[in-house]
């Protein structure tokens, strides 16, 4: 644990200690996921168990409900779809070109069939990328700073969540999320979001979509652990000739301070649906209220120095 700990601060500087930042003063190893999407298979079993476990309402029960983009029914993440599996569709790709990813046609048709098969008679091949998507719990998370309320809180295993019951459905934070994660119902007009299995975790067991997952595509586990795992992999895909694989997340010097759910990815951020620089929106609030301070004492002298020069 040490060993890792003190790799992964050589690979990304220091971890912060956003729950002792918080308030803890003791607290758990801070956890988060790392979403493998190389080896994700679009079995959308992470889905299913998040809203099993968390009982997330269905606003199409009942009806036969297809998205039209590929296989693709829930289409984004929203106040009751706390994780979204993507189904990315890549093609037609000439047989004898490399496609993205540094996947070939081998890779896309099966060894025995590029092998087999002229560049005349292959038909055009198709690359998918599959993902799961989820809340990041960042690390300066901007939707902590605009809650009015106090319903998004941070908890002492460094996931953001939110308190249903104290949020008022200002909807300030859907529109400081740098990643559009947060949503809110249109029965109660309240914000959810993925709270990581909080219930789950203060009993000692892991999330309910890691938990489902057949292939280890979402690993949960401490975080320091988990950028050592993907950094590795990283490595390995590489070697393996699939060089356009690539962490996304993962950096502590981002402009989110790094994510508490981070991604490896076959393809640019943009591909997936994710913004390339993510930043906190909240960055220029402080010298934003420094000016409007500012601003105001000004007026408030302007004020006061005319009434002032109005007396007899």
């Amino acid at each position: 644990m040490k060993h890792q700990a003190s790799v992964a601060s050589r690979l990304y500087g220091r971890l912060d200690d956003v729950s002792g930042e918080a308030g803890y003063a003791e607290h758990p190893p801070r956890v988060g996921f790392f979403t493998d999407t190389s080896v994700c298979i679009g079995c959308k079993a992470c889905e299913v168990a998040c809203k099993e476990w968390n009982a997330l309402p269905d606003p199409d029960a009942g009806v036969l409900k297809l998205s039209g983009e590929s296989y693709d029914n829930t289409s984004a993440l929203g106040a009751s779809s706390w994780r979204h599996v993507a189904f990315i569709e890549q093609g037609p790709l000439d047989a004898g070109a490399p496609a993205a990813g540094g996947l070939s046609p081998a890779d896309v048709l099966g060894p025995a069939l590029a092998g087999l098969a002229s560049p005349d008679s292959v038909a055009p091949a198709t690359r998918w990328l599959m993902a799961s998507d989820v809340c990041k719990h960042c690390t300066h998370a901007a939707c902590l700073d605009v809650c009015p309320t106090g319903a998004l809180v941070r908890t002492e295993f460094g996931t953001v969540i939110v308190q249903s019951d104290v949020c008022n459905g200002c909807a300030y934070c859907v529109s400081a999320c740098p990643f559009g994660v947060i949503d809110r119902r249109e029965d109660d007009g309240r914000a959810w979001k993925c709270t990581m299995c909080y219930d789950r975790l203060r009993g000692g067991m892991e999330p309910a979509c890691a938990k489902a997952c057949p292939t280890d595509s979402i690993q949960f586990g401490p975080l320091d652990e988990l950028r050592v795992t993907a950094a590795a992999r990283v490595q390995e895909l590489h070697a393996s000739g699939v060089t356009d694989a690539r962490l996304y997340g993962a950096d502590p010097d981002d402009g989110i301070g790094g994510a508490g759910a981070f991604f490896l990815l076959l393809d640019e951020p943009e591909v997936y649906g994710l913004p390339p620089n993510p930043v906190v929106t909240t960055k220029d609030l402080p010298a934003m209220w420094k000016w409007a301070g500012g601003a105001a004492a000004l007026l408030v002298a302007g004020v006061a120095a005319a009434f002032a020069g109005r007396r007899p």
